[in-house]
Order: C-alpha cells, then structure tokens, then sequence
C-alpha cells in the first residue's frame, strides 16, 4: 500500500463507503479506515431498510425525499444485486396515528399506494387501519457497502490521534491532504461537541421460515420481506444506551413478539443476531462539511458566551459526513455526493445539511 493519498475517509460503514465511492468517482486517490471491518459497526447491525420519511412538509422531509430519490437511482442502477426494491409498507401504529396519516398523505411526493386492512389481510398482514405502500422503497444488504468500496484502498486500523505536518494529516504511518471523519457515535478524535452527536442502539434478528411476504413494512418495528427464506425484524431505536454491548437474546426475542401482531410467526427459527450503534444529532438531520475549530474560537472571540457572533475559523482540510440516524441507507449517498463535490471542485454543499447551524445554539448553553 502507498502512504499518501488524495483523502484518508475514517469509518467504514454506509456513510464512509459512500463517501469513498463518490471521491473515487471524482478521481481522487482515497484510503478508506475502519477499526472495525466495512459495515462493521452500526451499518452493518441495521435493518438496513431503505424507506421515505412519513410526516408533515418540514424540511427534514422534503431533504429526505430528495435523498431517497438520489439514493434509489443509485442502487438500483449500480447496486442493483444489493438492493431488494420489495416496496414498504408503512403501517399506523394505532388509531392515533392513523389519524396523523390522513394528515401526512397530502404532503406525499413519492409514488405511493394505499393498501386498505382488507388488502392487507389477503398478503398475510394483520392491520386494522390503511397503510401506505412505497414500491421504490426496499432493503439494502450492508454488503453494498464492500461493492461501494471496490477498487479503494482499505486499511483494518484503529486511529487514536490526527496530527498535521506540512499541510498533510497524519494518520499512523499514512497521509493525506484531506480527512473524512465518518465514525458515526464515537466522536473523540476531534472537539465536535457543538454536534451533539448520540447514539441510537439497534437490535435485528434474522430469521429462517417458509412464511411467504413479498412486501417489507414499518409499524413500531421493521420487517423485511423474504428473501432466500429469510425474514429481517428489526432494528430497533434505543437513544438510553450509552456503550456497544454484547446482542441480546432477549431483545431479538422482543422483535419476534412485536412482529407476532402483524404477521405469522409460528414457524420463525433465529439464525442470526445483529446489534450496532448509529449516530444522530438533536434536530436529527445529518451533518455534513466542514468543522469549527471550537478551541480557536472560544480562546479568540472575547464575547460569544454573551451571544456576539463571530466569523468562523475552520480546522483545515478536515470534513465531517455524520449524524444520519437511522435512515443511513437514504442519506447517505445524497451527503456524500455533496461532500465529494465540495472537496474536489470546491461547490457549496446543501445547506440544510451544514454542521455550523448548531454552533451557536450550543455556544450560548455553554454561558
């Protein structure tokens, strides 16, 4: 392996593949880092379902919704064995919230169905209330992942620090002129705590069964459909655990009980557990560009604790592609799409995914 490159991506999952996948694209040489394995932290632990936001016209949503689209032309183009386009169902948790999706289907942009109990119950789904079926949605198998980083170079590697000699990062005994900080919930090997960057535990277990369901759902919990005699359940949303923790039986036990309601289970058999931490931030859109040198500016701007704003210094050369919650497969591609282009050619990244509108509201909590 060489020892300098173009940009060194750090973290190996969905966010950091794809990023790697769009630099390479544009003709830089990259190196691509991960301590764990490609897919081998949160990536690889989710369902990995691949499915629009349901919701009110915020802008959360409609950034979603152009994501999603992004993202599907990608799969299903270039990535077309890794993803299973079997459709989604979206499935009102009770009568309330099928309330709010009366509401939520007039800001509905994406090619949709409603599927009424009825129909539902005639594909094995047991439901009270309308769902709604988005045929672009499917399951992405975190082996994507690998096929996005084919032809890159990858390194199985834990980096403790950054250093930064001669306008080169340093990392262990490689360099580069620019760095991609893609390592989801673990944040320590730089000050980005103006991000507020958190945890979501997931839990998903893989099960064995001749239960035929050609459509994939999301009530409180995810299913996938069948593939090759294998149902997904999961993953699960759990913003209380703090540390990666062993998988627990119980809780795949907990899926399997969940997903009794709505469909037959009887013959369900465990052949797999999965568990992983992805990462989201307080108004749960992703964080993208580039990032403050926060020690700079609160040793330098004499009043930002009183509210004055300042001009923002940047750490060099460094970038951020984090905080994509639990709907990493449908960020991703978008965000790192825009990251490439700004590294290599210097275009202005969507500004809805800036990392800088959270400075100063965590500024002034400091005071």
């Amino acid at each position: 392996m060489k020892h300098h490159y173009d940009t060194i991506v750090i973290g190996a999952g969905i966010a950091g593949c794809s990023t790697a996948y769009f630099l390479k694209q544009l003709g830089q040489d990259v190196l691509l880092v991960d301590k764990k394995g490609i897919a081998g932290g949160g990536s690889g632990a989710a369902g990995a379902f691949f499915s629009p936001k349901v919701g009110i016209d915020l802008p959360i949503k409609q950034l979603s919704d152009e994501a999603f689209l992004f993202a599907y032309e990608l799969y299903s183009k270039h990535f077309s064995e890794h993803f299973l386009q079997s459709g989604i169902l979206r499935i009102p948790k009770d009568a309330t919230d099928a309330q709010k999706f009366e509401t939520y289907r007039r800001y509905i942009t994406l090619e949709h169905e409603i599927y009424t109990p009825q129909k539902l119950k005639e594909l094995g789904i047991q439901s009270d209330f309308e769902a709604i079926l988005f045929p672009q949605a499917g399951i992405c198998d975190p082996s994507i992942c690998e096929q996005m980083a084919q032809g890159i170079e990858y390194e199985l590697s834990d980096i403790k620090e950054l250093n930064q000699e001669n306008d080169l990062w340093i990392c262990g005994k490689y360099s580069a002129q620019n760095i991609v900080l893609a390592t989801g919930y673990e944040t320590d090997l730089l000050d980005i705590r103006y991000m507020s960057i958190k945890g979501i535990w997931g839990n998903r277990g893989d099960f064995k069964t001749q239960f035929k369901l050609d459509l994939s759902m999301h009530k409180n919990i995810s299913i996938s459909a069948n593939f090759d005699g294998v149902i997904k359940i999961g993953a699960t949303h759990e913003l209380d655990v703090k540390e990666v923790i062993p998988c627990d039986e119980k809780s795949v036990a907990g899926l399997l009980e969940k997903a009794s309601s709505l469909i037959d289970s009887s013959d369900f058999e465990l052949t797999g557990m999965h568990c992983g931490m992805r990462a989201s931030n307080r108004d749960y859109t992703p964080t993208v560009g580039k990032i403050i040198d926060v020690e700079y500016m609160l040793q330098n701007s004499p009043n930002i604790l009183d509210g004055r704003r300042y001009p923002l210094r940047y750490i060099p050369n460094i970038y951020l592609h984090n905080a994509l919650g639990a709907r990493g497969f449908v960020f991703a591609p978008y965000c790192a799409s825009e990251l490439a282009q700004h590294i290599v050619t210097g275009k202005a990244i969507d500004a809805r995914l800036d990392p800088d509108r959270l400075f100063y509201n965590w500024v002034r909590k400091l005071k």
